[in-house]
């Protein structure tokens, strides 16, 4: 099968690009190296049609879709306060991009189109855990631009027939998430701190929880949302259904790596939401998922990469 995946250098798009080449199937991706790095794919390099360009450029996209069988659509400004410092970029990106890439999708009629969309969709709902049958209400332009996301991709299933599937990601996490970045993954910029020896920053009292995910667990039902009879046109969560807080993560992260951690508290971030959690049994039903590996687990993987990766550059 020939496979697409716009993003595909950045952190959760190459370990797709991984998974797939692995399988033996044709990977082709598209990404501007924003915010991906083309050492991502240093295992695969000369397994996979790489095309330098932006979802934004229509031709582009065309050009990187042409033949595919399935199109993952990982392309995006992830950020929730970048969004917030910058509505217009993220608008542009997050919409009008993935309006190009379902035409191309549409275009190259693919089978099927597999859209990252996000836990951000449901906002500050104090229901937990969040299901997918939830009213949507983002509190950030983000959370907005993501849930636009979904609602086209069912619009081109409804319209022009392109199936297409929605996995909304729960604060993924693992090696090659980049920490450098004040908008980074939270796991990340407390790992790349504790490695520098300086305070990681958390925003609020720290009892703020996540679903955090590991990327193995994303990559499993990413590729099963692919092919899985009957989900075509459906939204799915792709959690663990477990929650935990930034002081309770913090301690997991002392205990293995053997260092003291003292956080310096900072006022909470605007957008950002206090509770998350997955419900995830419609995955469970309807794609097989079910996430293999646990919190601890993916932590340790984590951080023995951060550590390896980072004090080797210092």
């Amino acid at each position: 099968m020939h496979y697409v995946i716009t993003g595909g250098a950045g952190f959760i798009g190459s370990h797709i690009a991984d998974e797939l080449v692995r399988r033996g199937h044709k990977v082709a991706i598209l990404d501007d190296l924003s915010s991906g790095k083309e050492k991502n794919l240093r295992a695969v390099s000369s397994k996979i049609d790489f095309h330098h360009g932006s979802i934004i450029d229509l031709g582009a996209v065309q050009s990187a879709c042409h033949g595919a069988d399935y199109v993952i659509h990982l392309a995006a400004r992830t950020s929730v306060p970048k969004s917030v410092a910058d509505p217009i970029e993220t608008n542009r990106v997050n919409i009008d991009g993935t309006l190009n890439v379902l035409v191309a999708a549409r275009d190259a009629k693919t089978k099927r189109i597999v859209y990252a969309a996000s836990s951000s969709a449901y906002g500050e709902t104090p229901a937990l855990p969040k299901v997918e049958t939830m009213a949507a209400s983002p509190i950030s332009p983000y959370g907005v631009t993501k849930f636009v996301g979904e609602l086209y991709s069912q619009v081109f299933g409804r319209v022009y027939g392109l199936e297409n599937v929605s996995l909304r990601y729960f604060n993924v996490f693992g090696p090659r998430q980049d920490p450098t970045s004040q908008y980074s993954g939270v796991l990340s910029r407390f790992m790349l701190a504790v490695i520098e020896g300086t305070q990681p920053i958390v925003y609020g009292d720290g009892e703020q929880s996540r679903d955090f995910t590991y990327v193995a667990n994303v990559v499993d039902a990413t590729l099963r949302a692919c092919e899985a009879p009957g989900a075509s046109g459906r939204v799915f969560n792709c959690g663990t259904a477990a929650r935990i807080t930034l002081n309770r993560a913090l301690k997991e992260l002392e205990k293995i790596s053997g260092q003291p951690i003292h956080a310096k508290y900072d006022p909470p971030r605007t957008g950002d939401i206090l509770h998350s959690q997955a419900d995830v049994s419609l995955a469970r039903s309807v794609l097989g998922y079910m996430p293999s590996v646990d919190f601890k687990t993916g932590l340790r993987r984590t951080w023995e990469w951060y550590e390896q990766t980072y004090k080797s550059n210092k």
